[in-house]
């Protein structure tokens, strides 16, 4: 079973809404809350690029061009990161990646990835 499991892709038109949810089974739920987590994508051609993140100290940031649409929420009983993407625009069209990381392992550990394709 992977350690992350990204879920809540689709496609969908522009001005539309979804939710990515990123899951993480294997991880001991006591300690879900020690991890930083993010949401990055990747189009084609192009690199992957931070999209969200939200730091064990509450911390969030986002991508100049999501700030206003996007939110990022974790539900630590549920060992669950989310991105509710709002007023989705086709340059919004990517596949879009779970990601954890601590301070001792800055590398840490990426989903699969879920493909979000914006399109009329």
């Amino acid at each position: 079973q992977a350690q992350l499991v990204e879920s809540g892709g689709g496609l969908v038109q522009p001005g539309e809404s979804l939710r990515l949810s990123c899951a993480a089974p294997r991880t001991i739920t006591s300690t879900y809350w020690t991890y930083n987590l993010a949401w990055y994508r990747q189009a084609p051609g192009k690199e992957r690029e931070l999209v969200a993140s939200i730091t064990t100290d509450g911390s969030i940031n986002y991508e100049d061009s999501v700030k206003g649409r996007f939110t990022i929420s974790k539900d630590n009983s549920k060992k669950t990161v989310y991105l509710q993407m709002s007023s989705l625009k086709p340059e919004d069209t990517a596949v879009y990646y779970c990601h954890r990381w601590t301070s001792t392992d800055p590398s840490g550990v990426w989903g699969q990835g879920t493909q979000v394709t914006v399109s009329s």
